[in-house]
C-alpha cells in the first residue's frame, strides 16, 4: 500500500539500524521514552528493539488512553449504567478494563434509576467487574465506534439519559467536543458525557518531575519520542517546554517501524551533540502549531480541571479536561451528583510501575499467567497499545531461554 509499505521497508529498517550502531558511542547509554501507545505497539509489533544496539533502551510511558484510566472513573460509568438505568456508550478497549469489585454497590443518596431498570450484581463476590461485565448482568451499554454514534443513540432513545462515557488524549477531544456542541444546539436534553480527558504535555511534566527521575535516577530518560496523533491536533510547539527547561530532546514521530527507527537515530545525534531541541521526524502530518480548528472546539467547549488522577502516576495537576459552565447541561457528572473517589489497583499488578517506566512487564508476577488479554487483571493488558498487551502478543516468545537439544 502506498505510502504505507515504503515505511515498513525490512531493508531500510537494517540501514537505519546500522546507522544508529554507528552513532552510538561506546562509553554511553542511551534511555528513550516513547509516550505513545502506538510507538510501544510498534516497537512490539515490528521487533524494532532487536534492531537496537544493547547500549539504547526504550522505555514505555503513559501514553496509553485505555491504561491511564484509574478505577475510580470506570466505577462511575458502571454505577450509571447499573444504578442509574442510563445507556452508556464508549469505545471498545474501555469496555474491558477491570474496575473495582464494588462497583456497582448502592450509593448513599441514590434515586430512583433514571429510564430503566437497573439490574443488581450478586453480593459478596471478589471479581473486579467491568463495563463488559456489567453488560452481561443486564446493564445497557454499548460500544461505539465515535462520538457521533453516542449522540445517535440518544437520539433514538429520546426517553433515556444516554452517556458517552469519553476517554483519550488530544486525539479524541474535538470529536467529543463537537458532539457537545451539537447536543446543544439540537436542544438534546438526554445526553450528556462522562468526560475523562487527558492531556499529553501535563502528563510529560508529572513524569520529569516524578522521584524516579528527577531524584533517584532509577528511570533514566535522555530524550522523547513524542506521540504522532496527538501532535497532528496540538503541533510541536507545547514540548519546546521540555526541551528548554528540562534539556529533553523530543522527536515526533509516525507510527510506522521506520519513523520510529528514524526518530531513535535523531535522538542519539542529539544527545551525542549536547543538543536539546524538538525535532520532527513526522513532518507528513505535524506541524509546529497544529489543528487550529480542532484546538479552537475543544477551547470552546472543555477547561482545564484542577486535578485529575491517572492510573500508575496518582493525581497529576492540570493534566484533563472538563465541561465549561456554558456547556454544564451536558455534564453527566453534574447532571448525575457523581463524586469521584479514587480506588487502588489489585495488590500484585504492576500497571503502575510500568507507566512511570520503572518495571516492564515481564517484572509483573501476573503477567502471562493469571493475567492475559482474554482475562486482564491490569488496564496494561486491555488495549493492544498497552506494554502488556503488546508484549505478550509479540514479545514474550523471545523471553524463553534457547537450550541446545
Amino acid at each position: 500500500m502506498k505510502y504505507v509499505d515504503e515505511f515498513r521497508d525490512g531493508d531500510l529498517a537494517r540501514h537505519i539500524a546500522a546507522r544508529i550502531a554507528t552513532a552510538v558511542q561506546p562509553d554511553r547509554r542511551y534511555s528513550f521514552m516513547e509516550f505513545c501507545g502506538g510507538h510501544t505497539h510498534a516497537i512490539a509489533r515490528y521487533g524494532i528493539a532487536e534492531l537496537l544496539p544493547e547500549a539504547v533502551r526504550m522505555i514505555h510511558g503513559p501514553g496509553c488512553p485505555v491504561c491511564v484510566l484509574p478505577i475510580g472513573r470506570i466505577d462511575q460509568a458502571i454505577h450509571l449504567a447499573l444504578e442509574r438505568g442510563a445507556i452508556v456508550c464508549t469505545y471498545g478497549d474501555t469496555m474491558r478494563v477491570p474496575a473495582s469489585p464494588v462497583a456497582a454497590g448502592p450509593s448513599p443518596g441514590d434515586g430512583v434509576p433514571l429510564g430503566g431498570r437497573a439490574a443488581k450484581p450478586p453480593r459478596g463476590s471478589s471479581d473486579p467487574l467491568s463495563l463488559m461485565k456489567a453488560k452481561a448482568r443486564g446493564a445497557d451499554i454499548r460500544m461505539v465506534y465515535s462520538a457521533a454514534d453516542a449522540l445517535k443513540v440518544a437520539r433514538e432513545n429520546p426517553q433515556r439519559e444516554v452517556v458517552f462515557f469519553a476517554i483519550g488524549f488530544e486525539t479524541t477531544t474535538p470529536p467529543t467536543a463537537l458532539v457537545i456542541r451539537q447536543a446543544a444546539a439540537e436542544q438534546l436534553s438526554n445526553f450528556s458525557v462522562l468526560c475523562c480527558h487527558v492531556l499529553t504535555p501535563s502528563a510529560i511534566t508529572h513524569i520529569l518531575e516524578s522521584a524516579e527521575v528527577r531524584h533517584y535516577g532509577t528511570v533514566p530518560i535522555d530524550g522523547f519520542i513524542g506521540p504522532a496523533h496527538v501532535s497532528i491536533v496540538i503541533g510541536s510547539a507545547p514540548y519546546e517546554h521540555f526541551a528548554d527547561e528540562y534539556r529533553k530532546p523530543v522527536v515526533i514521530a509516525g507510527f510506522e517501524p521506520l519513523d520510529v527507527m528514524q526518530a531513535i537515530l535523531m535522538l542519539v545525534r542529539q544527545v551525542n551533540e549536547g543538543r536539546a531541541e524538538v525535532e520532527n521526524e513526522f513532518t507528513r502530518a505535524v506541524t509546529r502549531d497544529g489543528n487550529a480548528a480542532a484546538q479552537a472546539v475543544v477551547s470552546q467547549v472543555f477547561e482545564l480541571r484542577e486535578r485529575f488522577e491517572w492510573r500508575g502516576l496518582g493525581e497529576v495537576p492540570y493534566s484533563a479536561l472538563k465541561i465549561r459552565g456554558d456547556f454544564a447541561a451536558y455534564d453527566a457528572e453534574r447532571r448525575f451528583g457523581l463524586d469521584y473517589r479514587g480506588v487502588p489497583d489489585h495488590k500484585q499488578c504492576e500497571c503502575g510501575a510500568i507507566l512511570r517506566g520503572v518495571k516492564r512487564p515481564t517484572d509483573c508476577k501476573l503477567f502471562g499467567t493469571v493475567c492475559t488479554p482474554d482475562n486482564p487483571m491490569g488496564s496494561c493488558m486491555v488495549s493492544s497499545e498497552g506494554a502488556c498487551a503488546a508484549h505478550y502478543s509479540y514479545g514474550r516468545f523471545r523471553d524463553i531461554p534457547v537450550v541446545a537439544a
